[in-house]
């Protein structure tokens, strides 16, 4: 209990002190916002704070960090300690930054940026990745949300209906300006996912289960390795580069640039704190963690939120738990389609003011993700989660090599070059010893991570090295 305690401690301290530091690195000013500049009505509308906020709140959660964090948590409570470091040191880091040089640069997209900040040809791999990445992303947000509605109605074995309700809903929500369903909606929804985290970690402490505290022993049943597995099953609530996709999104709505803080970097933390409730709930209501593997095992994601919402809270705030883990999906599900939308918009170069462009390209990524529902869940979900954290990787150079540009004698761009060397490894291991990867021993694949985060790294400096002798002779 102890260790949960201080993490979300942790999580606050570092809001209050940390994020400031990051903001006073990126230097937020008075400068008018793309909201105002390129309004337009559909996609570039201004938002209060507090609005924005809770909409890239639900942007960014989905089931990630309820069903990345239940996974995560059959690896034991050292999990806690990547969720809540993760998001303070890389995930926040990744999200306010991403946000703000995408604001900088009109909104555009982190395929865009790669283009602006990287080369030509990291533009063209991060469009087609950005794309596969949300459709694979809304598709599991259509599957895991159905599968709960199922349970929860008297009606048997219709998912596939709920699947064509949630891609209907999908359509109006990526077709219309996003003040009408997604600015009115998400606030709301926004109050209940926060509700609902509140309640299963209140009920956790009412009903006096024990909550087990940190440890660095791996207590996976299935002896899967801690490194790299954990650190990419637990995407969001610590690092997530989904929502590389969904920040730019919303930097098209600030008012100024100084809400940026509190939207993206205080966002990420509340997912955080949301991962950190669910991991406790699965690695507790279950006892031990091959309890928890078991029923992951026997009754799927769904069917674990499903027990445990009903076990700790009982009926009446089970179904309100439940309505929370419901709208968390569906809220991420539409905003990935939109931001597949935008981007495909940016490569087609299709004036999104017009409702028929907007069509051409909504239907067709609505009917892949349709035929991609019929794949297992548990499929899409594993190269979901490296493509996620890949993704992660790429927009956290993204946003170093704009730092290098603009801070190169403070060499203040080590505060995203650090996580970016760090997830570099993270996604090279793991592509090479994972399953739907290349399957290679550990002693191949840790050492050929480390040395390619390591020349990662090299590079960074060589590029820092070049970028002071430029200005000073400049």
């Amino acid at each position: 209990m102890v260790s949960l305690l201080l993490s979300f401690a942790a999580l606050i301290v570092a809001y209050h002190t940390f994020s400031k530091k990051v903001e006073k690195i990126f230097g937020p000013d008075d400068r008018k916002t793309p909201a105002y500049r390129l309004g337009d009505g559909v996609d570039f509308v201004p938002m209060k704070q507090g609005k924005a906020f809770l909409v890239e709140l639900l942007n960014i959660a989905g089931t990630g960090p309820i069903f990345g964090a239940l996974m995560g948590a059959c690896f034991g409570p050292v999990v806690f300690l990547w969720i809540a470091l993760g998001a303070i040191f890389a995930g926040g880091i990744h999200d306010y930054m991403v946000g703000m040089v995408s604001e900088r640069c009109d909104g555009e997209s982190i395929a865009e940026l790669s283009g602006l900040y990287l080369n030509k040809t990291a533009k063209q791999v991060m469009r087609v990745f950005s794309v596969i990445l949300l459709v694979l992303t809304g598709t599991v947000f259509v599957t895991s949300p159905a599968a709960l509605i199922d349970q929860l109605t008297p009606l048997e074995n219709d998912e596939l209906l709920w699947i064509g309700v949630i891609l209907f809903y999908y359509i109006l929500a990526t077709l219309l300006p996003i003040d009408k369903i997604i600015g009115r909606l998400y606030p709301v929804f926004g109050v209940v996912l926060l509700l609902m985290a509140a309640l299963i970690c209140g009920g956790l402490f009412v009903r006096g289960y024990t909550i087990p505290e940190i440890t660095l022993r791996n207590l996976h049943p299935g002896k899967l390795p801690v490194w790299p597995f954990m650190f990419v099953t637990v995407a969001c609530g610590a690092i997530s580069g989904f929502h590389a996709t969904q920040s730019p999104m919303i930097s098209k709505c600030l008012e100024t640039e100084t809400d940026g803080r509190r939207v993206f970097y205080g966002a990420m933390l509340k997912e955080s704190m949301i991962a950190l409730i669910w991991a406790a709930a699965g690695v507790t209501f279950y006892g031990t963690t091959r309890g928890l593997s078991d029923a992951l095992t026997r009754m799927g994601q769904s069917g674990v939120v499903y027990e445990i919402s009903f076990g700790i809270l009982g009926a009446a705030g089970g179904v309100l738990a439940i309505i929370g883990v419901i709208a968390c999906p569906i809220t991420s599900g539409d905003t990935a389609f939109r931001s597949a939308r935008l981007i495909l918009a940016e490569i087609t170069g299709l004036d999104q003011r017009s409702m028929k462009n907007r069509m051409i390209i909504t239907i067709p990524l609505l009917l892949v993700a349709a035929a991609l529902t019929r794949l297992d869940f548990n499929v899409l979900w594993r190269y979901f989660s490296w493509s996620n954290q890949t993704l992660a990787m790429i927009s956290l150079w993204v946003v170093t090599s704009y730092l290098i540009q603009k801070k190169m004698k403070k060499w203040e761009s080590l505060l995203s070059a650090i996580p970016a060397t760090f997830m570099s490894a993270v996604s090279v291991t793991y592509i090479l010893m994972a399953p739907e990867g290349l399957r290679l021993s550990r002693s191949i694949a840790y050492p050929v991570g480390i040395i390619f985060a390591a020349a990662c790294f090299y590079y960074y400096i060589s590029e820092c090295r070049k970028a002071i002798k430029q200005a000073i002779s400049g």
